[in-house]
């Protein structure tokens, strides 16, 4: 059986995931680019006796080194290790949409062209030819609905012949327009005797005169000293991107020149377009959207975690189970505590993150997310973010995890990370059923302000920490509102949907599995004890640094319950019930635990209400949850950024306890 390597290369919402998830269903794996932490999606299917490997390649819109997704995808297809390119353009937006084929041309790298989308384009009355744009191009060129599955064996079709004829797109009327350019052909006379594998003179000259620094640099490695300054200063002084879009765009004009017609007049702004871009109700009826689409995620989640709660009733029969057949407590405690709380944990997430990705990817397939974006991107821009993190900012407020799974649809991986790493900052619902309670029990009719307090401190955490990590994680060009068409509204492919959400899913549960697992089992054994809790090495690790942690305001108990914070927020009460009436510490974590009917007695007789504020500050802005954390390193793909974003908010929960607690002082 022979093999081939095909590289799906388009814009963000070009269709490219639809078409991967269809190709390659649940033969896919994601992980990151060597060296880089950006994502890798990769994927194998068989058709008439050939096995395809599939790299989807990550998103952008351009062959610029704007950033690290652009320099790798390019980096990739000039290499040569694919044995095609296929390039997808959405058919409903061609004149935007084919800036990615222009900015290729002059790739050494075979391709085809998918025009992709094609039933929105004739819902939109446009009529495409093709041939005409084929003919033009000297590439195969192919209309296309990568959510049809039926349509597929001509993509099969196109991709065998673009294989054996190895075509390579037809610049000479590209080239035109750019020797008019100033410097143009005096720096590719330069080029044409020393050009590195895998770039044609023309292309490399295009990005020169774009002032491409990663290309500079290559060029410094390849050429002699006297050609590389000759070079430069023939590229200073230029406005060499500007031209070269204009360029661009004048050739994308002449492709599609006599290729495209319509019969419908343009389509006037729909009334949820409307309502979307209104000055005043666009932002709360997006808002309005994004709660009710979290509400919705419940509806598809409940059945999975259903069979999370099967699993954690399964606890108590096995216990009692394995404790009458004489199994060591040890072994107990790691079966019951660790593996069936663990699945518990897990299951759970399973559900929340299947409803979240189906709802969302929903909206994204009809084209919802593209207004949410358009809305808030001028606010999310003050924080170096676009518009689409706004979404996983208001999911935060049900769950995190939930939160830094929505974050998937940002496409800019530095944008990502600072994402999830605000929604971190956002007290999820656990925390909202905790906070009120322990600030009724001490604080009475003053409850509301400490709410109204911890909002604000929300607002400003969330300020401060995209000061600190935007530095390392946005670059100041990836910063400016963006220029967008709209896409139009159209109707779901339920099948390609499904494929996307299942493939994710399962990608998600083996991931998640081995973080959830070793973080469980560490904190058990830590707390494992076959006698007292005196005797765990966490309760004496408690009582060793309670001069430190009362500096924070948190004596040991409540400081041990801060660590339980950040398995889970319900934790942190378990564990103070199970302190002060000699229950197991990890149980009252993993939720196995019955809290004390007396728990404001207890609170009231041991805690000050100064440490009672420093402890509410502490948990509402602790790391989120163990499952928060697992999604996090789902999202990023990054051990180091993940452990950066946990440690960042145990170290900034306690500064703000530090805080609190000395306010208290003063106050109280």
């Amino acid at each position: 059986m022979s093999t081939a390597t095909i590289a799906l290369l388009g814009q963000p919402n070009s269709g490219k995931s639809t078409l991967f998830n269809a190709l390659t269903g649940l033969r896919q794996h994601v992980g990151n680019w060597p060296g880089k932490t950006v994502e890798k999606k990769e994927g194998t299917f068989t058709y008439g006796g050939t096995t395809y490997s599939v790299a989807d390649l990550p998103g952008s819109y351009s062959m610029s080194a704007n950033s690290d997704e652009e320099v790798i995808t390019r980096d990739f297809i000039a290499s040569g290790k694919a044995d095609v390119v296929c390039i997808l353009a959405d058919s409903s937006q061609l004149e935007r949409s084919l800036f990615m084929l222009a900015d290729y041309a002059g790739l050494n790298a075979p391709c085809f062209l998918v025009l992709n989308m094609e039933d929105v384009a004739k819902e939109q009355g446009k009529k495409i030819d093709a041939k005409a744009i084929e003919k033009k191009l000297g590439i195969p060129v192919m209309m296309f609905s990568a959510t049809d599955t039926k349509a597929y064996d001509k993509f099969y079709s196109t991709l065998e012949r673009a294989i054996k004829e190895k075509p390579q797109i037809n610049t000479s009327s590209l080239e035109k327009g750019y020797e008019k350019l100033n410097g143009y052909c005096e720096i590719k006379s330069q080029l044409d005797s020393n050009t590195p594998s895998g770039y044609t003179p023309m292309w490399l000259t295009a990005k020169v005169l774009e002032n491409d620094k990663v290309v500079s640099a290559k060029l410094k490695n390849t050429l002699p000293d006297n050609k590389v300054k000759l070079i430069e200063n023939l590229s200073n002084g230029n406005d060499g991107a500007i031209a070269l879009g204009e360029c661009k765009f004048a050739w994308i004009d002449e492709i599609l020149n006599g290729a495209v017609s319509k019969t419908k007049t343009k389509a006037k702004l729909g009334k949820l377009d409307r309502i979307y871009t209104h000055r005043i109700w666009g932002k709360p009826s997006v808002v309005l959207t994004v709660v009710l689409g979290l509400l919705a995620s419940f509806i598809p989640a409940l059945p999975i975690m259903g069979i999370g709660m099967g699993i954690n009733a399964l606890n108590a029969p096995i216990r009692e189970a394995m404790t009458s057949a004489g199994s060591p407590a040890f072994l107990t405690g790691i079966v019951c505590d660790v593996v069936i709380a663990s699945l518990y944990f897990i299951i759970n997430m399973l559900g929340f993150v299947f409803g979240v990705t189906l709802v969302f990817g929903l909206l994204e397939e009809v084209g919802v997310m593209a207004r949410i974006s358009y809305v808030f991107d001028n606010t999310m821009g003050k924080l170096g973010l676009q518009g689409k993190s706004v979404m996983p900012f208001l999911v935060s407020f049900g769950c995190t995890m939930g939160g830094a799974a929505g974050a998937r649809v940002i496409d800019n991986w530095g944008q990502k990370v600072l994402t999830i790493a605000l929604a971190w900052a956002v007290p999820c619902g656990a925390a909202w059923s905790i906070v009120p309670m322990l600030s009724t029990v001490f604080f009475g009719a003053g409850a509301p302000l400490i709410i109204t307090a911890i909002l604000i401190v929300m607002i400003l955490h969330m300020w401060i920490t995209a000061k600190i990590f935007s530095r390392g994680l946005v670059k100041e060009e990836d910063r400016y509102g963006m220029i967008m068409e709209l896409p139009p509204y159209h109707k779901p492919k339920w099948g390609a949907l499904f494929r996307y959400v299942l493939g994710r899913t399962k990608d998600t549960f083996f991931r998640v599995t081995k973080v959830v697992l070793i973080v469980c089992g560490i904190f058990w054994l830590l707390s494992f004890s076959s006698g007292s809790i005196e005797d765990s090495a966490l309760y004496k690790f408690g009582v060793a640094i309670e001069p430190v942690t009362k500096i924070f305001g948190l004596t040991w108990p409540l400081f041990l319950a801060f660590i339980a914070s950040s398995i889970g927020k319900e934790g942190a009460i378990g564990v103070i019930s199970a302190l002060f009436t000699g229950g197991s510490i990890f149980a009252a974590t993993t939720g196995a635990a019955e809290k004390a009917a007396n728990i404001n007695e207890i609170l009231l007789a041991n805690v000050t209400r100064p440490e009672a504020l420093a402890f509410i500050f502490a948990i509402t802005f602790n790391m989120p949850c163990l499952v928060a954390l697992a999604a996090t390193y789902q999202e990023i793909h990054s051990v180091k950024w993940t452990a950066k974003i946990a440690a960042y908010y145990t170290l900034t929960a306690l500064v703000l306890a530090f805080a609190a607690y000395r306010i208290g002082l003063v106050i109280f």
